[in-house]
């Protein structure tokens, strides 16, 4: 693909197989763990057609080179793998409970030192990252929905030598592209707004600098944490359609954000498409968009914020987010999520639906 096409059509064009008479138009699933010895596919651990076709196109809406993962954490721990024992990761107080459970885990066992840090605190992180070995930064965080300044904060990891790393699954490629910022890897969640269905588990690093995807491609081969063919496929399908989801999603985001603020029940709404939010300023200039997810908070009022994810009819109550479908969860009913994230914080992952129907079911939670 060239360069110069818009990311809405590279996301529907590239890694698709050559245009020749009676090729098919899309790639298929090839399920076998074993092929005839002579060729460079080696050994179904080592290479497949539908990861190869999904990488290639994360990897061109990116601008680096793609490698995809069993899920998203299987791509986290592979970047992890890359800190040296003992070694200082910094990382953000917000961010993936997931990412922030492995960092506990490694920290408790002495594998590294961790530090958490505001990464909306551009001095704060600066000073942090001096002494790093990985600076891990999410923005928008989760579900904080916090905004790092990526281009400072990529220099001053650069300078300071650290490795860093942009978990980029909230923004997805269409609206942000940490590569261009300076950033070593870019990570995503791939179950999420990539695949975009939520009917497959996956997970994706792409990089630009050779020797790093070469060094994690050979920690995915040696780890085992490849994804199936089929869960590749699926997510280069669901991956298409991406820009349009994306655009209907967003748009039902900030027409919900503004009834949202006007709403009595809520104290607060966190998104950074709203000019009083304090991320506002630095997403518009970083990203093409401001993303299609959300949090509000109902003035500390934590069971009435739990009743309301149990009272809605359309919205789904579920913990993963990106999807067609519209989802909402109070992140704290999870003991691993960190303290620091109001108990009464509710976190929307807004689909695809018709933006009234989406506000009417909210609407009528909030007030039972």
């Amino acid at each position: 693909m060239t360069s110069d096409l818009d990311p809405s059509t590279v996301v529907v064009h590239a890694g698709r197989p050559e245009r020749v008479p009676n090729a098919p138009l899309g790639g298929s699933p090839v399920f076998s763990s074993t092929y005839i010895a002579g060729g460079d596919r080696g050994y179904g651990r080592f290479d497949n057609d539908a990861w190869a076709a999904l990488e290639k196109t994360l990897g061109e809406l990116e601008g680096g080179r793609g490698l995809t993962f069993a899920s998203g954490m299987a791509a986290a721990a592979a970047v992890m793998d890359l800190v040296p024992v003992g070694g200082l990761v910094v990382a953000p107080q917000h961010a993936y409970s997931g990412v922030l459970g492995l960092l506990d885990q490694q920290a408790a066992t002495g594998r590294l030192n961790l530090q958490r840090v505001d990464i909306a605190d551009t001095d704060e992180v600066s000073a942090a990252v001096e002494s790093a070995d990985l600076l891990w930064i999410e923005s928008p965080t989760n579900p904080a929905m916090e905004v790092a300044d990526l281009p400072a904060l990529c220099a001053a990891g650069r300078a300071a030598g650290a490795l860093v790393v942009v978990d980029n699954t909230f923004a997805t490629p269409l609206l942000q592209r940490p590569l261009t910022f300076g950033a070593d890897l870019v990570m995503h969640s791939a179950t999420k707004f990539i695949a975009g269905h939520s009917d497959v588990v996956l997970g994706a690093i792409i990089t630009a600098n050779d020797d790093l995807w070469t060094t994690l491609e050979s920690k995915r081969r040696n780890l085992g944490a490849i994804p199936g063919p089929m869960e590749a496929w699926l997510g280069l399908r669901g991956l298409r359609t991406l820009a349009l989801r994306l655009d209907r999603a967003q748009s039902n985001a900030a027409f919900l954000a503004d009834r949202l603020l006007e709403h009595p029940r809520v104290t607060r709404v966190r998104y950074p498409g709203l000019p009083d939010d304090p991320g506002h300023a630095r997403a518009k200039a970083q990203m093409s968009g401001f993303g299609a997810i959300l949090a509000i908070e109902l003035g500390g009022d934590a069971d009435g914020a739990q009743r309301v994810c149990e009272s809605t009819k359309l919205w789904v109550h579920a913990t993963s987010l990106g999807g067609v479908e519209s989802m909402l969860e109070r992140r704290r009913r999870w003991p691993a999520e960190v303290p620091t994230i109001p108990a009464d914080l509710i976190r929307l992952s807004v689909g695809i639906e018709h933006p009234a129907d989406l506000w009417a079911d909210l609407d009528q939670a909030l007030k039972a």
